[in-house]
């Protein structure tokens, strides 16, 4: 067994060593296999791979080094058994979902997640048959009143998009045990590095990995973890059989992405904290949410169960629309863009891009005002980032 395939290394060690498969000629780096199929020394060794008899490699679909490395890795982070791979987030929630439901099931999920997240919850499973309930998730009440007797699985993201609410993640694991229905978190906010859902009680966590796996701007990806028989039952099929899968070469690059993350996310984190601290009670700022923060609204369950704040705040500026289309419009340094997690400092307006889909009701039933915009903090100098802001407040 290799050093990096020990168990108790933290989780800095782990981005740069787990999971690696070198090749007889002892690369550094990991190797990147670019190919679709695999060839069999013989026809019996290609029956016993079909047959699940020989763990060797069939078809890149479901099976590929580059990207068995990542799932490694990204299990060993995690604090996993098993992880599979798929080509964008969105991928990776709804097969955690689909991969555990059939027509007469039921879900109830929190209602502040991401737009694409909602609409496979509120407007896709139903097509099939699975009813849907969408509660307030800091409101424990609530989940306990949404279940019914069908009720399969439980889905939450937090901090969530973009209000940054944080859920008290096992309270409602222990509800949706209660119930006999499982739990699946999407984590993308505070990655594994800041927060465990899975030790929370958890059953299955989900990650675009084009956020801050990536960093980089440059490729989509997503992850599905969970215990080995989660995966294997409800997940290692449906990715086999229909395909949603990672390509290799982005698996190559996510695997680069891990060896940084550390770093990246506690720099960025940093910055944001800063740059809440330089804005906090500013005159054209009417609301200021920033995980961490005693007056964020869940302070208490932040302490509990993360151990970082996050590299994303969220501020609503005074004069609705117009004023936040001229704070973004004013910004020099950073980006307007409805990506996350990136080296370079993005910002967005929730109302007109990522939720726009929804009702005026329904997002004010979020807190996501004409107002509100999401700023995702990069790598850039903290004092850069924070005069970009504020000078670009001043033309509100």
């Amino acid at each position: 067994m290799s050093a990096s395939a020990k168990k108790n290394y933290r989780p800095e060690t782990r981005l740069v060593q787990s999971g690696t498969l070198r090749s007889p000629f002892g690369e550094t780096s990991e190797a990147l296999f670019l190919t679709q199929g695999y060839v069999y020394d013989t026809a019996a060794q290609a029956e016993a791979r079909f047959k699940g008899d020989d763990p060797g490699y069939q078809y890149s679909r479901f099976a590929n080094p580059t990207v068995d490395m990542f799932e490694r890795r990204m299990a060993a982070f995690e604090g996993a058994e098993a992880a599979r791979a798929t080509a964008t987030g969105m991928a990776a929630v709804t097969l955690s979902l689909v991969g555990q439901l059939k027509a007469g099931d039921h879900v109830v999920a929190a209602k502040a997640m991401f737009g694409s997240c909602r609409y496979v919850v509120e407007d896709y499973l139903p097509r099939f048959g699975v009813a849907s309930t969408l509660v307030d998730g800091c409101n424990l009440d609530a989940w306990r009143e949404a279940v019914r007797p069908n009720t399969k699985t439980f889905f939450l993201e937090t901090p969530t998009n973009p209000a940054l609410e944080v859920i008290d993640i096992a309270a409602v694991a222990e509800i949706a045990h209660d119930a006999g229905a499982t739990l699946i978190v999407d984590n993308v906010f505070a990655t594994p590095l800041f927060q465990s859902p899975l030790a929370l009680g958890a059953d299955c966590v989900v990650y675009s990995a084009t956020k801050h796996i990536d960093g980089q701007g440059r490729c989509l990806g997503g992850v599905i973890l969970g215990s080995q028989k989660f995966i294997m039952d409800k997940i290692h099929v449906l990715i086999r059989q229909t395909g949603p899968s990672m390509s290799p070469f982005n698996a190559w690059v996510l695997l680069k992405g891990l060896e940084t993350l550390a770093v990246r996310v506690r720099r960025q984190t940093d910055s944001a904290a800063t740059l809440a601290v330089a804005i906090a009670g500013h005159p054209k700022i009417s609301r200021l949410i920033y995980p961490g923060r005693p007056d964020h609204p869940q302070a208490a369950i932040v302490q509990k169960q993360m151990r970082g704040g996050s590299t994303l705040v969220a501020f609503e500026i005074k004069g609705g629309k117009r004023g936040a289309f001229r704070f973004q419009d004013a910004l020099r340094l950073i980006r307007i863009s409805n990506n996350l997690g990136d080296a370079k400092s993005l910002v967005t307006h929730p109302a007109t891009t990522t939720h726009q889909r929804l009702t005026p009701a329904q997002r004010a039933e979020l807190g996501i005002s004409d107002g509100l915009v999401r700023v995702s903090v990069g790598l850039e100098h903290p004092d850069d980032i924070v005069d970009d802001v504020l000078a670009a407040l001043e033309a509100v």
